[in-house]
């Protein structure tokens, strides 16, 4: 059964398609938005469970990213900040490492001796001050390598790297070795010197839902599953056929790869997000906690930053685990262990075990890459530019710049 005829339809209601709709109706095109799930958002989606506001793995939203600031009323969303830096513990002391021009109060945990030597802290300043000054294209000059080799370049000691950043990279880059781009170390460095982590008040799922809200209703097609892409257009699973001139395939890296054969895709980083609830804090402040050790990747008391995110004053836990595989129990009495906690009343609230969290990014990594396919087929998303909400907006408006202008080429 064939529909109605449309100009283009975009298949996945994440940001990257969401980005990409937006900017092809402004360009005049006809424009169809199908989504298989129930709501917009892809990987970014927050559930309700018992009244607490559960993010799809533990998420961050970083002000400074520029599409971010074009695209978003961040007033509207109302952000709550992280506290800038983290606590690297290992269960029986903790070290912060903090930016001091934020946090003065905190600058004595920096005093050459405590957790880093005077080398590694000037290296780390110069390093977060350059990626912070020069500009992107500045930054697409330098020479590639992987995170690991250049930091051990910019003058920091293997020690420092090996027990310090590497507990927290891993959690930001899901992957132990460290083989992730450099490009993409100083994109993070930048981001973060720059902008701030926050958590939106009704979670990372209020992002997607601000920008579809600005779609016309009649151009979003939820719990529309895309069963193939054809000469025509596309097939739905319920059997129905959506006529098109071009489309777009905004989905996650393997789903494009089963949409467009023939289309190479990153492979995907797991990871697993335990919420817990405790009757108490386990830290009266909003910070992330990074296991040295490495048993997990990190927690935080995500209550301790949005209070509205527990409906009856327990405080809500996240703690992210790298990989599948991990187990609740221990994922729970390790954050306890690093928190100094006693975690016996502890009630786990839910789990999310993310196979493609993250398209892995190493070396030479672009920052951005046509999303041609074939002729009227484009594909966007963060595995075709940076693993970022800034790589997948920055994707799907490029998605929208090319299939508009082939489109308006064919009719001349």
């Amino acid at each position: 059964m064939a529909r109605e005829a449309t100009e283009v339809v975009v298949v996945g209601a994440g940001v990257a398609g969401l980005a990409c709709a937006l900017d092809l109706t402004a360009a005049g095109r006809e424009v169809l938005l199908v989504e298989a799930a129930d709501d917009v958002g892809g990987r970014m989606r927050t559930d309700v469970v018992q009244g607490f506001r559960l993010d799809r793995g533990f998420q961050v939203f970083n002000t400074s990213y520029p599409q971010v600031k074009k695209r978003l009323d961040l007033r509207a969303l109302r952000l709550h900040p992280l506290t800038s830096g983290f606590l690297l513990a290992d269960g029986h002391r903790s070290h912060r490492l903090a930016d001091p021009t934020r946090h003065p109060r905190h600058s004595p945990g920096l005093l050459p001796g405590r957790l880093l030597p005077l080398r590694d802290l000037a290296a780390l300043g110069l390093l977060g001050v350059c990626d912070a000054a020069l500009p992107v294209r500045a930054l697409r000059r330098l020479p590639q390598t992987s995170t690991a080799r250049a930091l051990r370049a910019a003058g920091v000691s293997r020690r420092t790297v090996d027990t310090v950043l590497a507990p927290f990279l891993t959690g930001v880059f899901l992957e132990e070795d460290l083989e992730t781009s450099s490009r993409m170390l100083h994109l993070v460095l930048r981001s973060m010197v720059r902008g701030t982590l926050c958590l939106p008040q009704d979670g990372i799922g209020a992002v997607p839902r601000q920008l579809a809200a600005r779609l016309p209703r009649e151009r979003l097609l939820l719990g529309a599953r895309v069963e193939r892409v054809d000469d025509g257009g596309v097939a739905l699973a319920d059997g129905s056929v959506l006529r098109a001139r071009a489309v777009v395939v905004a989905t996650g890296a393997a789903q494009a790869a089963g949409l467009l054969p023939g289309l190479r895709v990153p492979p995907g980083r797991a990871v697993t997000t335990f919420y817990h609830t405790a009757p108490a804090s386990p830290l009266a402040e909003p910070t992330l906690v990074v296991d040295a050790r490495r048993r997990i990747l990190n927690t935080v008391v995500l209550s301790e930053a949005v209070p509205a995110y527990s409906p009856d004053g327990r405080a809500l836990v996240s703690t992210s685990v790298l990989g599948t595989g991990a187990d609740a129990d221990a994922a729970r009495s390790r954050a306890g262990e690093l928190y100094g906690a006693d975690t016996a009343g502890w009630q786990l609230l839910a789990e999310y075990r993310i196979t493609d969290a993250l398209p892995a990014s190493p070396a030479p990594l672009a920052l951005s890459r046509t999303t041609r396919f074939s002729p009227g087929r484009y594909v966007c998303g963060d595995h075709r530019a940076t693993p970022s909400v800034q790589g997948a907006l920055a994707s799907g408006a490029r998605a929208a710049r090319e299939a508009s202008a082939d489109l308006a080429t064919v009719r001349r």
